[in-house]
């Protein structure tokens, strides 16, 4: 059997140095959140992360599909048919949706940039959504592959949350397809991905429990596995009188009325806390209720990880309300007998978009909503429990499951100890979907992934190599962009650069022959079973110093070429095509260098990750060019300038705000180092200044910033006196008394600074 760091070792080698399509699966409690999270970090493939629901794209820190490729909610039918739709339902085909469904520019590009597609919680996806945005890929990259070419990594557990497609859809859909999970897609079931499944449970370590949660996952559940569970059935246990239990039950309105009435029966006074909510930030993708209704005594959870050094709590992590203040709240954890305060979490509304200096997809920030990670947890639904854990949980069993809800119920838990069954689980409706259990037997073995990885290995770093030379996309852009200048340009005055198009077109078409007598080379090259890495590596930098100076060249002509049109009115079309042949061009030019970082990679023996295959000379090659090319058209145009207001005529107004992959106080860090007010970073970073605050407070914690250098000697000198002999572990009361001299803000990085 695999262990986890073999299975997740083989991933990232198969993302990394492959073009192979992966299914990534796993029991509950495997770490493919975990893994999903290393290959965003280390890939150094142009990423999207895409899920099937908002909160869903929200949890994996990506976008939802239909946002992602402008599809329609609806059913999709692979075809061109014009096919008659109902009241009820509506199904868009590959006519329809290239008709109606305009896709915006920047989505456009970052499709034409995408180079890996991370597909999460994959149990949902229908096969007909599958399709479509396979069709959407294909069109907008003009690629008849697959994807268009990209590579996709599907994550999820398909014993888990099934897709959902109504009756009356799927009268219409079960003429084209078998099934209705992903794998039933045309797209899948022609080219399959590779199976590879994380078989090492972290969760649970009780052998008798992994056992039967592994019979009832692979419908071999037997009467003993029964008798197992059902010792733990309890209809009579009270609730009340013992604490730290979750109820699971199947239905919403039972959840939320159990979890109201226990907030109803304590004593006391309830307080209410509300989100920060900045930018763009719809309320259907709120990560918890945004009104969070509390008191003392309240049984709550937390709905994220704990991602400070510390590690307080997990996701499902149980805790009871000890103390609650306008802007404090205090969470006692029994079994421990420790108290925290629970600091307020940032969740972010994104957008990909590409960096138009290095090509790069990269996030921006929509918008984001800062609010308390936690929520009433007398009961939850078995659909919203996937992905927590439980020390202590009771199942509410008394309605018959869907296939696949009693494995995500139980594999909630840690161990049989914490298992309270409210009554006696019956073999009824139990089993899970046999077309998913029939999909499962495709899993690959470990002599197989080892096999598999040095001959895909061996195909990516060939066919990266070709797809670098292979520039028959690239001249037909030019030879397109060359004939679109007619009578009808005379507007825009695009006619005037005719000569200049058709002289660039020329420049390219003159390298196709040389560059296909190198691919010719490459394919002998490639053609034995073992390659000669050293003479390729020869070969690569040879080609390298005779094709970079051309293209290089028609790089800097087209850059010249924007900075003329964009002084130009009324000629916004002719700039927007110029935009998208500088994007093309300069892609194959960066690509060039890629593969030359690439084969000394590979010649060296190392493992090609993100950083071996970028530089300074990559990162600045676009803004180095751009910058020279501006100063020089301003030289040698000085007098036609009339301002930058010209300049700028085209481009977008709005802010970039892109989001390196760091922790959120590091980069407010980072801009405090670079002298920003907090007010400034608090208007960069798209939070509130009370959201600054807080990562002061651990900026301060850890000696990384004085509190000396954020508030002036007055104020902290009323902070020492109202702080001398004050021993709580609550601020309420020491605010109380103080909080006309100084802020919750201001007392808790006061707090820190004396820890």
């Amino acid at each position: 059997m695999q262990t986890i760091s073999e299975a997740a070792a083989y991933t990232l080698r198969f993302i990394n140095q492959t073009q192979r399509s992966v299914f990534l699966t796993g029991k509950a409690g495997t770490g493919k959140t975990t893994l999903l999270r290393e290959i965003i970090q280390t890939t150094h493939k142009n990423t999207v992360v895409v899920a099937p629901t908002g909160i869903a794209a929200l949890n994996a820190g990506g976008v939802t599909i239909h946002s992602m490729f402008q599809l329609p909610f609806g059913g999709f039918i692979p075809d061109n048919s014009s096919p008659q739709f109902s009241e009820s339902t509506k199904f868009e085909t590959k006519a329809t949706l290239r008709r109606h469904f305009k896709m915006s520019g920047l989505k456009k590009s970052v499709i034409r940039n995408m180079e890996l597609l991370i597909i999460d919680e994959v149990s949902m996806l229908r096969a007909d959504l599958l399709d479509a945005m396979d069709y959407m890929m294909q069109s907008v990259r003009k690629r008849n592959t697959p994807f268009g070419g990209v590579q996709v990594l599907y994550i999820g557990d398909l014993l888990q949350l099934p897709p959902v497609i109504r009756d009356e859809e799927w009268r219409t859909l079960k003429t084209y397809y078998k099934g209705k999970f992903f794998f039933h897609s045309h797209v899948v079931q022609q080219n399959p991905p590779l199976y590879i499944e994380l078989s090492k449970i972290f969760r649970q370590t009780d052998d008798t429990f992994i056992s039967v949660l592994n019979n009832l996952r692979n419908n071999q559940i037997s009467q003993q596995d029964i008798q197992t569970l059902n010792q733990y059935v309890k209809p009579d246990f009270d609730l009340k009188a013992n604490k730290g239990y979750i109820t699971l039950t199947t239905h919403n309105n039972k959840a939320d009325s159990m979890n109201a009435q226990a907030l109803q029966d304590l004593e006391g006074k309830l307080v209410s806390y509300n989100p920060a909510i900045t930018g763009d930030f719809p309320d259907k993708i709120f990560p918890v209720e945004q009104e969070l209704k509390l008191k003392v005594g309240a049984q709550i959870m937390f709905v994220k990880n704990d991602l400070s050094f510390d590690k307080h709590y997990f996701n499902g992590k149980m805790g009871i309300i000890k103390s609650l203040g306008s802007q404090e709240i205090l969470v006692h954890f029994p079994e421990e007998n420790k108290t925290i305060e629970v600091e307020k979490y940032e969740w972010q509304n994104i957008r990909y978009k590409v960096d138009q200096t290095t090509k790069e997809i990269e996030e921006e920030v929509l918008g984001t909503f800062v609010h308390y990670p936690i929520k009433l947890a007398w009961a939850i639904t078995v659909h919203k429990s996937q992905g927590l854990t439980f020390d202590k949980a009771a199942l509410d069993v008394s309605q018959v499951f869907l296939p696949g809800q009693a494995y995500v119920a139980l594999s909630r838990l840690r161990s049989l100890e914490g298992l309270i069954l409210l009554s006696p689980l019956r073999m009824n409706g139990i089993s899970n979907d046999q077309d998913v259990m029939d999909y499962a037997l495709n899993k690959a073995s470990d002599s197989f992934l080892a096999n598999a990885l040095h001959f895909e290995t061996k195909n990516f770093i060939h066919n990266y190599l070709v797809n670098t030379f292979d520039w028959s996309d690239l001249a037909q852009e030019w030879r397109n962009h060359r004939f679109s200048y007619n009578e009808s340009s005379e507007v825009s005055g695009k006619s005037k650069h005719a000569v200049w198009a058709k002289k660039q077109a020329e420049q390219v078409d003159q390298l196709l022959d040389p560059s296909r007598k190198f691919i010719s080379q490459l394919n002998k090259l490639f053609a034995p079973e073992t390659v000669d890495l050293n003479h390729v590596s020869e070969r690569i930098q040879a080609a390298f110093s005779y094709f970079l100076k051309p293209m290089d060249d028609l790089v800097f002509e087209i850059l010249w070429k924007i900075e003329e049109v964009k002084r130009i009115k009324k000629a916004k079309m002719f700039y927007e095509e110029l935009i998208v042949l500088e994007e093309v061009q300069t892609k194959a030019v960066l690509r060039l260098m890629k593969a030359k970082l690439l084969i000394e990679t590979v010649v060296a023996g190392e493992t090609i990750s993100k950083e071996k295959l970028t530089s300074s000379e990559i990162k600045s090659y676009i803004s180095r060019k751009t910058e020279a090319i501006q100063n020089q058209f301003k030289e040698l145009n000085i007098t036609l300038i009339d301002d930058e207001k010209d300049a700028e005529r085209y481009t977008s107004k709005k802010a970039k705000t892109t989001v390196p992959k760091k922790s959120t106080v590091q980069e407010t860090y980072e801009l405090w180092v670079e002298k920003k007010s907090i007010d400034d970073i608090a208007t960069i970073r798209m939070l509130t200044k009370q959201t600054i605050y807080s990562h002061f407070v651990k900026l301060i914690q850890t000696k990384a910033v004085s509190i000396s250098a954020v508030l002036p000697a007055d104020k902290l000198q009323d902070l020492a006196d109202a702080f001398a002999g004050y021993r709580e572990e609550s601020l309420n009361a020491l605010m109380e008394k103080h909080g006309q001299k100084f802020s919750w803000e201001e007392a808790r990085m006061y707090k820190a600074s004396l820890n």
